[in-house]
């Protein structure tokens, strides 16, 4: 559990060393339009068989991170969904697991030095612009809704290469502390990517 603890801290340590770098390089007239893009079309598909397998093999491995059951389910729901969702570059599971596993832990309530907020912490600018408001950053659906956006964005930005798109989405571009971290923690969450990928 010191472990996990310690991931969140870690996290804000990386964002100190940049103090306004992810909220500059976030404000992108091209993001706002796949972040609106993304709100729009929640909607989930879902194979029940994979969903199935997907929290059957997920669930146990967060219990002792997020202690209430409904938001665990929910948080793996929005995940399964994310990933999965049609017409857009592909996420890895374990990937998206691990980027919250490192910038909040599984906290929703988790807010950075430098402001951004939830579990996949998103810069508290992002909701006004998309006539939301601040405090759906604290819920699961809409923050992993954005988070997984953004990565996608950075993702594509990068052609592909998820090292830099990850120092991206952290505002750490040109450091790699962050990156390794969150391919580091990408290992603990092995399975997840096989399902992710079997179609």
């Amino acid at each position: 559990m010191a472990r996990v603890r310690a991931l969140p801290l870690l996290a804000a340590l990386a964002a100190l060393c940049a103090p306004g770098a992810r909220a500059d390089q976030q404000r992108d007239p091209e993001l706002e339009g796949v972040l609106r893009k993304a709100i729009a079309q929640a909607q989930c598909f879902t194979d029940h068989y994979d969903s199935a397998v997907w929290y059957t093999l997920m669930e146990p491995r967060l219990r002792g991170v997020v202690k209430d059951r409904d938001e665990r389910l929910e948080i793996l729901k929005e995940v399964y969904c994310e990933t999965r969702r049609p017409g857009e570059t592909r996420l890895q599971p374990g990937l998206v697991m691990a980027v919250i596993h490192v910038e909040s832990g599984f906290n929703r309530w988790a807010v950075s030095a430098v402001g951004a907020v939830g579990l996949m912490q998103v810069m508290p600018f992002w909701p006004e612009k998309l006539g939301l408001h601040r405090y759906d950053l604290v819920h699961v659906a809409p923050n992993i809704h954005m988070g997984c956006a953004i990565l996608r964005f950075y993702i594509r930005y990068e052609h592909g290469d998820v090292r830099r798109a990850l120092a991206r989405y952290n505002g750490s571009v040109g450091r790699r502390n962050y990156s390794d971290l969150v391919m580091s923690d990408w290992l603990k969450w092995n399975g997840a990517d096989e399902l992710g990928s079997a179609h």
